[in-house]
């Protein structure tokens, strides 16, 4: 292929966008694929590992400033308990953590024992399991300021 030069790069840039279309939302496109974007054939090429990880990257950016927004006293929580209201968050959505009532008062008044035994008396601990475990393991030792290396059984 001839060599491509930016300004041609960007014409084309455009002009995809113009007859493919640009959509932020999953779609079929007219062979009946799941698409999205600019004409990105889910079903077949799917994403690459970088932009999943740029997904991941904008999503932890939305849950961060939406738990902030309606709980701002957050900022002020230990990085191992702000880790587990942030995995609620990207979990279950950061509406849904508002029933957890109880475990929000616990972790507001510093009581990180309260809230590990809240998160798990759940109907989401039953749900996600492990996942549960962990982060009430994370709450109960919350004033160990620093976060964990790695995940463990």
């Amino acid at each position: 292929m001839a060599r491509q030069t930016l300004a041609m790069i960007k014409e084309l840039t455009a002009h995809l966008i113009e007859f493919e279309g640009m959509k932020t939302q999953l779609y079929k496109c007219t062979s009946g694929k799941n698409t999205i974007g600019v004409g990105r054939n889910l079903d077949d090429r799917g994403i690459s590992e970088d932009e999943a990880m740029i997904l991941l990257g904008n999503d932890i950016k939305i849950v961060q400033e939406e738990l902030l927004e309606r709980w701002p006293w957050i900022k002020d929580l230990p990085p191992r308990a702000q880790m587990v209201m942030m995995d609620l968050g990207f979990n279950m959505g950061v509406p849904a953590i508002s029933n957890f009532q109880n475990m929000l008062r616990d972790l507001q008044s510093g009581n990180w024992e309260g809230a590990a035994i809240n998160l798990l008396d759940s109907r989401y601990a039953t749900q996600v399991g492990r996942r549960a475990i962990y982060n009430a393991h994370l709450l109960e030792t919350a004033d160990d300021h620093t976060l964990p290396s790695k995940v463990t059984d």
